[in-house]
């Protein structure tokens, strides 16, 4: 069984994971303004789903022999997620975590069919998890955005 692309897909969702862990830690403790305490408490909830997902994320790497990247060059370089400036207001900030939430849910979808296409079932699972987190995560960040 190769599990090359497995392997492939599964550094990108690393990487990925990475960065949206890193924008939305900045964007935690950036955020301020009238709605700071809320804003500050989501924010936190969504960088810690991040950061708990990096070791998920490097485990499952090591289940198919291969090994998480070694270096923060590599990890940006292999992100979807560019690695740009997280600043401004409030609303900008929601903005480019909103934007990395989109991501990740595309790069859980191919990491999904990945493992499908050479039966890694658990990864699969997995996947499918992290996307209804991260849809409910996306859904409260564009409420938090609404100006209904």
């Amino acid at each position: 069984m190769d599990l090359t692309q497995l392997q492939i897909t599964l550094e990108e969702t690393f990487a990925a994971n990475f960065v949206s862990y890193y924008r939305a830690h900045v964007a935690h403790v950036n955020i301020q303004g009238r709605n700071f305490y809320q804003d500050h408490k989501l924010l936190q909830k969504i960088y810690e789903y991040f950061q708990d997902n990096i070791d998920t994320i490097a485990e499952k790497l090591r289940t198919i022999r291969a090994v998480m990247p070694h270096d923060l060059s590599t990890v940006i370089g292999l992100s979807s997620i560019a690695d740009t400036p997280t600043i401004g207001e409030p609303d900008q900030l929601f903005q480019d975590v909103l934007e990395s939430l989109d991501v990740m849910i595309d790069q859980y979808h191919e990491l999904n069919d990945a493992a499908e296409a050479v039966n890694y079932i658990d990864i699969s699972n997995f996947a499918q998890d992290q996307i209804g987190q991260l849809s409910k995560w996306r859904w409260m960040v564009e409420a938090t955005l609404s100006e209904d």
